[in-house]
C-alpha cells in the first residue's frame, strides 16, 4: 500500500531557501552570454528539477542557434525586459510576465533580448541535455543592437 501523504517522495526532497546573496551570478552554465543564478531546487530535489535565474550579459550576436532540450518539463518565466524566440517556424515575443512552456523536444532559438533581460527557468530533469537541430525554417530575423 503507498502512503498517499507522500505522493512524490517528499521525505526525499529537502526544504530550500535561497535569498539572492546566497548564490553568485555564474558565467559557466549553458551559454556564454548569459548569467546564471543557482536557486537551490536541483539539490533539494536530488537533481529532478532544476530551477535558476537566466540574464543577459552580452549584447546578441547570434542568439542561441537552433537546437531542442532533452527535458520532460520546461517552462521560462521572463521576470524583466524581453526576448524573442523562433518556436520551429513563429517568432514569440516573450515579455516581463509572460509565461512560456516549452513542450518536450520542441526546435527553438533565442535570437534577440533586451540588455535588462532576466528570467526564472524551470526544467526537469535538472540535468537536461541540449542537441543542435536542424533549423526550422531558412529566416531567423537579426537581433536589435544594444545602444
Amino acid at each position: 500500500m503507498s502512503d498517499l501523504s507522500d505522493p512524490i517522495g517528499a521525505a526525499a526532497t529537502q526544504f530550500s531557501h535561497v535569498k539572492p546573496g546566497d548564490t553568485p551570478w555564474r558565467s559557466d552554465g549553458l551559454r556564454d552570454f548569459f548569467l546564471y543564478r543557482d536557486l537551490g531546487v536541483a539539490a533539494a530535489t536530488h537533481g529532478r528539477v532544476i530551477a535558476h535565474l537566466v540574464k543577459a550579459n552580452q549584447a546578441p550576436e547570434k542568439g542561441t542557434g537552433w537546437h531542442r532540450h532533452e527535458a520532460d518539463f520546461q517552462i521560462v518565466l521572463m521576470t524583466k525586459g524581453w526576448a524573442k524566440f523562433m518556436y520551429e517556424d513563429k517568432v514569440t515575443l516573450v515579455e516581463a510576465g509572460d509565461c512560456v512552456h516549452q513542450r518536450p523536444g520542441i526546435v527553438h532559438y533565442l535570437f534577440d533580448y533586451s540588455p535588462d533581460m532576466e528570467y526564472l527557468e524551470i526544467v526537469s530533469p535538472a540535468a537536461f541535455g541540449t542537441v543542435d537541430a536542424p533549423a526550422a525554417t531558412g529566416h531567423v530575423p537579426p537581433p536589435t543592437p544594444w545602444a
